[in-house]
């Protein structure tokens, strides 16, 4: 059963394109800013088309021209799979007398004067042809209907070029999350005339770290909650006119999952139509042909416009799909101007909103605002406009979270920054120095019980989807309980800045035949430290219990590793219950200082509930899992001198 979203809700979705596995709404339906408001019908004309691809099919386009013929204006296109329509009274609207509010990534562009191009995309809504998850842009037999997203803009700019007068011949493209997939695929042997493009949040490689899975893990509360919503609807068609969101009939996710406990009776809970795009998520566990060829990343070549890639150290959905795209391009196409921007937002954050704080955690400044009017307005205005900005664009811009300042490099990671290792030690030490300890005098190894059904919850309050604020939650909650191990430096005597990709290097072993890993890296602060926000007050009455900010401890990085596939993604293996061996993997990329008087800590725990789907601890194919198969199992974290289990980090030498 479901319940209808808000019109609110679904115009934020539309304004860029949601989420691809959480929370479809991104930003809002109208740029940010405190601007005073402008009716963009008296300086906008909307026009709707239907564009003739090659095959036949046809892409419903909306395109909106400014009313002054005096001058030119390039295109600036977003292709979408979530409605190139409007939302007016509740629901969503076609037709070319329903304006948005705004158009465009925010108020500067629309000032300026572009010709905004907004595009269904083969198989959704208004638009013919068949729907294909994150489009393989090599497949060898096409069903009927299908396509290929590089040549689909390419047809669709052709057309633009010789049918929308008044243009300058430059077009730029871009879209976060789903849409940022599509500009990524858009730009692959690209027309001449794109000239700019700005893959943000972009969806690239589904199960090798964005939204499907991490470390080989499912992702289940994101993509359950997604795709509860998003489904497949006849098309042309434009419906659905409202968005369902699940009702869980409990405020706790937690208690939901946990209630049914195998992906089979989740999976069972969800309608035919919403399993349809749900199940073949959970269906390809391993690596396989389902995913990689969904992976657009090895087939970004030949790629000819300028490309500034942006992302969120905060982005609960895409935060590897960035690095994954910005790596390929510069891969692939040396000679192209390839652009990296990650700020401290989480998905989509630097579209609508502030930017200044997450959750309890500050960032001292409006990141967002910053970003719009210096960054990504000037890079469109140069490639586009031919506009010489007033200061060059860095190759790579990136926000240093705990000093909170914005810092340029020609590279990322940072050329000057090198790996180190802390080291896991006995009775909970952190340190630089690998473990020493005699065994007379210390097992050289900790161990707890993990139990799949008291799995560690990944938050410290009742919920239910992902909520945002979980990528920097105060993680006290899980430091007190016996199945988290916990090992904490002492407190700096200088600041740490680390800048790079996080690499968990352990040894472990377990009395089960499958486990998973879960590394968190975090923040600890003072005891002294400055209070946060007064609560509102309440009178004479007894207020609720305020979190004291000093001993916070900073989520900074948490991430799975099914423990399956430490070898290979593509083959699961069983571990011997009691042996030993050695579990690498990546965390994800940071960026951030533990400043002088903060501990570094790190905590290592064998579930995330249910952020993360359970590990039933016996090796089966978990899709398939039965209630009999959820074993406790005791897991053991070495941290002898023949065995020393740390994270490496990526360190900039002290400023």
């Amino acid at each position: 059963m479901s319940r209808s979203i808000s019109a609110i809700a679904l115009s934020l979705m539309l304004a860029c394109g949601g989420a691809h596995a959480a929370g479809l709404a991104v930003h809002r339906d109208e740029p940010a800013g405190k601007e005073a408001k402008s009716n963009l019908a008296e300086r906008y004309t909307k026009y709707e088309f239907r564009i003739p691809m090659r095959d036949g099919v046809k892409l419903f386009t909306t395109v909106y021209v400014p009313k002054d013929a005096s001058r030119s204006y390039p295109f600036l296109v977003q292709r979408t799979p979530y409605s190139a329509g409007v939302v007016a009274d509740g629901e969503l609207r076609y037709g070319v007398s329903f304006m948005p509010k705004h158009i465009g990534p925010s108020k500067e562009f629309e000032d300026s004067g572009y010709i905004f191009v907004k595009q269904d995309v083969r198989g959704r809504f208004m638009s013919g042809g068949k729907w294909q998850e994150m489009t393989p842009h090599l497949k060898a037999t096409l069903l009927p209907g299908e396509g290929n997203e590089s040549l689909d803009m390419y047809d669709t700019v052709e057309w633009l070029l010789k049918h929308v007068p008044n243009n300058n011949g430059k077009v730029g493209i871009l879209g976060i999350s789903y849409p940022g997939f599509y500009t990524s695929a858009s730009i692959i042997d690209s027309h001449p005339a794109i000239k700019a493009a700005s893959p943000q949040a972009p969806v690239t490689d589904l199960y090798m770290g964005d939204d499907a899975y991490h470390g080989g893990a499912f992702m289940l509360a994101a993509n359950f909650d997604f795709y509860a919503a998003f489904t497949e609807e006849p098309n042309p068609t434009p419906l659905p006119k409202t968005w369902g969101e699940f009702d869980y009939g409990v405020p706790d996710g937690y208690d939901y999952f946990l209630q049914r406990l195998t992906l089979d009776n989740i999976a069972s809970s969800l309608t035919d139509k919403q399993r349809k795009l749900f199940a073949p998520m959970i269906e390809h566990t391993s690596y396989d042909e389902f995913w990689k060829s969904r992976n657009i990343a090895p087939h970004l070549k030949n790629i000819k416009a300028a490309v500034l890639t942006v992302g969120g150290w905060y982005d609960a959905e895409d935060l590897q799909g960035p690095f994954t795209t910005y790596h390929a391009i510069g891969k692939y196409n040396p000679n192209t101007f390839n652009g990296l921007v990650v700020g401290p937002w989480v998905h989509g954050g630097w579209a609508g909103g502030d930017g200044r704080s997450l959750g309890r955690v500050q960032f001292d400044a409006d990141t967002s605002d910053y970003f719009r009017k210096q960054i990504q307005f000037p890079f469109f205005e140069q490639h586009l406009k031919g506009v010489k900005p007033e200061r060059p664009l860095a190759a790579v811009t990136a926000f240093e979270t705990g000093t909170n300042v914005w810092r340029q490099y020609s590279a990322w990671p940072p050329q000057q920054a090198k790996a180190q290792t802390l080291y896991f030690g006995a009775n909970g030490g952190l340190g630089w120095q690998k473990p020493a300890t005699a065994a007379d005098r210390d097992s050289g190894f900790d161990e707890y019980v993990s139990d799949p059904k008291k799995p560690v919850p990944f938050i410290g309050y009742p919920a239910t989807g992902v909520p945002k604020e979980y990528m920097v939650s105060d993680q006290r909650f899980a430091a007190t309980r016996p199945d988290v191990l916990v090992y904490q430096t002492e407190p700096l005597e200088e600041d740490v800045t680390i800048a790079g990709p996080v690499t968990p290097k352990l040894f472990v072993s377990t009395t089960g035949t499958d486990a998973d890993w879960v590394v968190k890296l975090i923040d600890v602060y003072p005891n002294e430290y400055p209070a946060g926000e007064e609560e509102r007050r309440r009178g004479k009455d007894v207020p609720p219990p305020k979190l004291a900010m000093a001993g916070y401890q900073q989520l900074v990085r948490g991430n799975p590793l099914r423990g399956k596939f430490r070898n290979s993604f593509e083959r699961a293996e069983p571990f011997v219950p009691g042996k030993v061996e050695a579990v690498n993997f990546h965390l994800g990329d940071v960026h951030h200082t533990f400043r002088r008087g903060h501990r570094i800590m790190v905590q290592v725990q064998s579930s995330w509930f249910p952020l993360v789907d359970l590990n039933p601890q016996t090796f089966t194919d978990i899709a398939r899992a039965k209630p009999e198969d959820f074993r406790k199992a005791t897991q053991r974290v070495y941290h002898a001198p023949d065995t020393p289990s740390g994270l490496q980090l990526m360190v900039l030498p002290s400023r």
